[in-house]
């Protein structure tokens, strides 16, 4: 049956080609250039806005380095310390205990100390904060928090009502920022610029324009290499290529920073180059479990087992990402490496059983601000409709379509998730558990007893051994469940000048405070 669709891939695979070609004449305005020019900075591009400002519960990006979290993450995905240089869990993980690092100032010249820390935690008792980045919340990250209290100016002491053993995984970088508590409004927002500890500082901000880095000379740890950064706001990734080979920018960063197909017409130009890692993003088919037919299991995996994930990451994605058929992102030290499935025939089976040998028609919303979803889902409806699904392909605004599924009025839906932290525990509930935001929103419908039983014992389990083989057994019944279907794990691909030295892909962003500008 492979070479039925062979010719749709490679007329694809040309499309997607002759992409890289498009629109690439449009560049910055004059006005532009010269603003982000000034002082000799290097100008840099994101597709989003990294800075969205005072409203956002996080004012901007960690990944530009202006602020610092509590804990962060080593290469591997597990805890390591930030602002906080050791803990101590006592209690079964009802108490944790925080030692703070000494010596440090925010940007402001206030001291870093236990009073700073408590303040944050103030503000984000004042209720949600929405973000671009993560939703900041207390409930979220710290639940079934009691008190905090301060010890002394460099000891902290939280308090739970139950045992958090993983608490150190939900304080992972957007989990613990730490800001100034003097860049505070009354209301929780920020008031100015967001005030931290990082290596850059923030000193000019024009949304959804542009947003000014400037060195901080205070910096605790090794000081930033580049005095200034400008990171403008480029939607379009033809823009954005084109901007580049212009000289216009010098690098790209940020999640989809360059598409595949543009990432490999830049490695033909060798003033440039391009940087790949792993990346927290997760891209999936959402399906409606709430009506027919997806409603029935035996059609949740004839959808997985109907797709080659291998040929449409070759085909759309050029090889820059990697297959799964697994709902936990690969860059999760539980991760475990599952074989991708495709059996066109056991799918075909296991759909005559839901539709008793009738066809269906199905609505598939896809997010037209993404160029490849259109592609994709072309290629994606071919392969359901050998499985007796018709495919109505609905291209919508994002906003639009996350209100539609929400509704419950669509039966496919192409989304994306990104892993806030290392531990899964927040992932297998948001998707799997009737209450999960995921399950939800997304009209999933998903229940299962064992998941719900199997979640409570992660909670409290401090024995690692355990813990890893509850999370072993929570990957197996996401991949015979498939409460959604997921499709490849990204990965994070920069393209940068040569100019630049040290711009290396991260798994989210890159180290500004380590590039170097070379002339």
């Amino acid at each position: 049956m492979k070479h039925f669709y062979k010719p749709l891939l490679l007329l694809l695979t040309t499309a997607v080609l002759l992409l890289g070609g498009c629109g690439v004449q449009q560049t910055a305005s004059e006005q532009e250039k010269n603003i982000t020019a000034e002082n000799n900075a290097v100008v840099l591009a994101a597709g989003r806005n990294l800075a969205p400002g005072e409203k956002d519960g996080y004012y901007c990006s960690k990944i530009l380095g202006v602020w610092e979290p509590l804990i962060t993450k080593d290469e591997n995905g597990l805890p390591k310390p930030c602002l906080a240089t050791g803990w101590e869990m006592k209690d079964g993980g009802k108490e944790w205990i925080f030692h703070l690092r000494r010596g440090v100032q925010f940007h402001n010249g206030s001291p870093f100390n236990a009073d700073a820390v408590i303040k944050n935690f103030e503000r984000m008792k004042l209720g949600v904060k929405r973000s671009s980045f993560y939703g900041l919340d207390i409930k979220t990250f710290y639940p079934s928090l009691i008190r905090y209290e301060k010890i002394d100016d460099y000891t902290l002491k939280f308090l739970f009502a139950e045992p958090n053993v993983n608490q150190l995984y939900k304080m992972i970088d957007f989990g613990s920022p730490v800001y100034a508590p003097e860049c505070f409004a009354p209301d929780g927002n920020f008031q100015g610029f967001a005030i931290g500890t990082g290596p850059y500082k923030i000193t000019e901000n024009v949304l959804n324009k542009y947003v000014r880095l400037t060195r901080s000379d205070t910096y605790y740890g090794t000081k930033a290499k580049v005095p200034e950064i400008v990171v403008r706001n480029i939607p379009n990734p033809d823009v954005r290529y084109a901007a580049l080979k212009a000289g216009e920018i010098l690098g790209v960063l940020d999640i989809n920073a360059i598409p595949p197909f543009l990432a490999e017409e830049i490695k033909q130009d060798d003033r440039f180059a391009i940087s790949t890692n792993k990346s927290t993003m997760i891209r999936f088919l959402a399906l409606n479990g709430s009506r027919f037919p997806f409603n029935d299991v035996r059609m949740r995996q004839a959808v997985s087992l109907a797709i080659d994930r291998k040929d449409l990451v070759q085909a759309l994605y050029l090889n820059y990402a990697e297959p799964t058929a697994n709902l936990l992102n690969y860059t999760s030290p539980y991760y475990k490496d599952y074989p991708v499935e495709y059996d066109p025939e056991k799918a075909r089976k296991l759909a005559r059983e839901v539709l008793g040998g009738q066809r269906c028609e199905v609505v598939y919303c896809i997010n037209g601000g993404e160029p490849l979803q259109k592609g994709e889902a072309e290629l994606i409806s071919y392969w359901l409709q050998i499985i007796g699904l018709d495919v109505t392909i609905q291209s919508l605004e994002y906003a639009t379509m996350a209100r539609q599924m929400r509704r419950g009025d669509y039966d496919i839906a192409r989304v994306q998730q990104g892993l806030p932290n290392g531990d899964p525990y927040s992932i297998f509930y948001t998707f799997m558990m009737p209450d999960g935001s995921r399950n939800k929103i997304s009209c999933l419908a998903y229940q299962n007893h064992e998941v719900a039983a199997l979640l409570q014992e992660a909670k409290h389990c401090t024995d690692e051994n355990k813990r890893r083989a509850i999370y072993d057994r929570l990957q197996l019944i996401s991949i015979e469940d498939q409460p959604v279907v997921p499709l490849f794990n990204d990965r994070s691909i920069v393209a940068y000048s040569k100019r630049l030295k040290n711009y290396d892909a991260l798994v989210y962003g890159v180290n500004l405070a380590e590039i170097e500008l070379i002339d």
